[in-house]
């Protein structure tokens, strides 16, 4: 599409009824961007307020506004001071979704004792909202893929000096997001093992690809991936992310459509991951998430709340508070 507005107009072009529309929710995974893909403060509210009743969100880094100066090491703070700001304005209009807190980055690899100086950065800027980092390991073997934002080399998440400062965010009460692809759920388990007192949660579905080498291997993946998962979900100290397989890297092609994907058409392609994941880790370690602005190539915000509520439909009305609500404001003490 050549321009924002082209897009939203075709992101308008499916609208459906509002399901549920009382039922709190909190959005425990969005972004912000200034750039080219734009989503601010307004851009979220917008969504936000399309129908669902979303109380509270959680923002999670994805290396904007990084400080210029000073200590390479140090610049992921700036993302910090950047989305505390935009808290702080917020607060100003507190009838409305609220953004309450922050995951940042911090890079491992740098070693324990000055990674726990730049925690201790994030936290004096971030105060309470300040939750934990996100520090994406996603590597795959073929070129014709990226590697996560971060540009992890193979098998971050087994490296020793990456162990050893992943284990300062217990010592400081903090959470790490776990981002991968669906062939590295094993190191998350090796995490798990390693590091028992820390307070993890995989990022969507640890990121079955479906593109590239991929793209004819849906069933075989998905038949792998459980087998993964059930052990993964062994350790109670993993939590898990329900969301963020909209994005072209999955699949669906939904981005490719003619018109956005519809709740239905979420719930047929995906509810069998959704299902599996919740059956292994139990609604008290489950919450849905949107992945805004990202997933919001392929689907509107109001639509994928009504996709995640018809996932929930068969589960209790404690199950449903849960996953919408409870154990994100548990797991990041809301």
């Amino acid at each position: 599409m050549n321009s924002l507005e082209d897009f939203l107009k075709w992101l308008s072009l499916h609208k459906e009824e509002t399901i549920d529309p009382e039922r709190p929710i909190i959005d425990p995974h969005h972004h912000f961007w200034p750039g080219d893909m734009h989503y601010l403060l307004e851009d979220l509210w917008q969504d936000t307020e399309s129908g669902h009743n979303v109380k509270k969100t959680v923002f999670i880094e994805c290396s904007q506004e990084y400080l210029k100066v000073g200590d390479k090491d140090f610049a992921p703070v700036g993302e910090t001071i950047f989305v505390k700001n935009i808290c702080d304005l917020a607060k100003k209009e507190k009838h409305r979704t609220q953004i309450e807190g922050i995951v940042g980055h911090v890079n491992l690899m740098i070693g324990a004792e000055k990674t726990v100086s730049v925690l201790r950065s994030h936290l004096e800027v971030g105060g309470a909202l300040f939750k934990g980092i996100r520090h994406a390991g996603g590597w795959d073997h073929h070129p014709e893929l990226s590697n996560s934002h971060h540009n992890p080399p193979k098998n971050l998440y087994l490296n020793e000096t990456f162990l050893a400062s992943l284990n300062e965010l217990s010592n400081l009460n903090l959470s790490f997001e776990a981002w991968q692809y669906h062939h590295q759920v094993n190191q998350v388990k090796k995490i798990a093992e390693l590091l028992p007192k820390l307070k993890i949660v995989l990022n969507h579905f640890s990121g079955p690809i479906g593109i590239g080498p991929y793209a004819n291997k849906k069933d075989e993946i998905f038949e792998i991936w459980k087998t993964d998962i059930r052990e993964l979900a062994k350790h109670e100290n993993v939590y898990a992310k329900l969301g963020g397989m909209a994005m072209p890297i999955n699949g669906y092609e939904f981005h490719k459509q003619v018109s956005p994907a519809t709740s239905d058409q979420l719930v047929q392609e995906q509810k069998h991951y959704y299902h599996y994941l919740i059956s292994n880790f139990g609604p008290e370690r489950c919450m849905f998430e949107s992945n805004f602005p990202v997933d919001k190539q392929s689907i509107s915000y109001n639509v994928v709340w009504n996709a995640f509520k018809k996932m929930a439909k068969s589960y209790t009305s404690e199950d449903k508070d849960l996953m919408f609500y409870k154990t994100a404001e548990s797991f990041y003490k809301l």
